[in-house]
């Protein structure tokens, strides 16, 4: 297998912490309570299935596309664009290119921010393909968007790594027939993340002797 293809927040930036922060500021301002476990539920979806979270939990009056806006305005007032990198993102990625892996994205998010934050990192040259959530019809669980993926890097799932850190992540490249890598960041591992990823590791240094290993086997 020559190609991984990644997800983008809480695995190449260590950015989910930041918006669930911003969703409990805008809880405290309006009234409403235990969003950080609306969001948990939410991490790796895209804005059309977050939605179906927020409303199933708060009610459907809940005004979740006026809260969304606000607080994708204080995200970027307060982060500017600029994320902090998660561990060994640059050293893994130099070593995938070094070994002439092909190397994408899937990430839910839409495509100006996710080409905006990669620009800003420096990284964003770094990628073959970039796949969004506003580019497909589906969103995480949903295999769709890992198959798009691999598509525009001509390989074959059962050809690929994913990388990825939530639950919803890890189910949409099982399904897609990938193999899955759990590198978690808000949310442990569970016996359903053991079952279908291939691998667990703590961070992403820890990636490059995983596929090391695996290319002497």
């Amino acid at each position: 297998m020559k190609a991984v293809v990644f997800d983008m927040d809480g695995v190449i930036f260590d950015s989910e912490r930041l918006v669930i922060k911003v969703w409990q500021k805008l809880g405290e301002k309006h009234g409403f309570s235990h969003v950080e476990d609306v969001c948990h539920q939410a991490l790796g979806t895209n804005k059309e299935t977050s939605k179906k979270i927020f409303l199933e939990y708060y009610g459907e009056d809940f005004p979740y596309d006026t809260y969304a806006k606000e607080s994708s305005q204080l995200y970027h007032a307060t982060y500017d664009g600029r994320l902090p990198l998660k561990k060994g993102v640059k050293e893994l990625l130099a070593y995938l290119k070094a070994h002439h892996y092909k190397i994408a994205l899937a990430s839910s998010t839409r495509r100006y921010t996710v080409t905006l934050q990669l620009r800003n990192a420096g990284i964003i040259e770094d990628f073959d393909a970039i796949i969004c959530g506003d580019m497909v019809e589906h969103s995480k669980p949903h295999p769709q968007i890992y198959q798009t993926a691999c598509q525009a890097i001509d390989m074959k799932p059962s050809e690929a790594y994913a990388i990825e850190d939530s639950y919803n992540g890890i189910r949409s490249a099982y399904n897609a027939g990938m193999h899955p890598i759990m590198v978690p960041d808000l949310m442990p591992s569970t016996a359903e993340m053991e079952e279908k990823a291939d691998v667990i590791l703590v961070d992403l240094i820890q990636v490059i002797p995983y596929l090391e290993g695996h290319n002497e086997e």
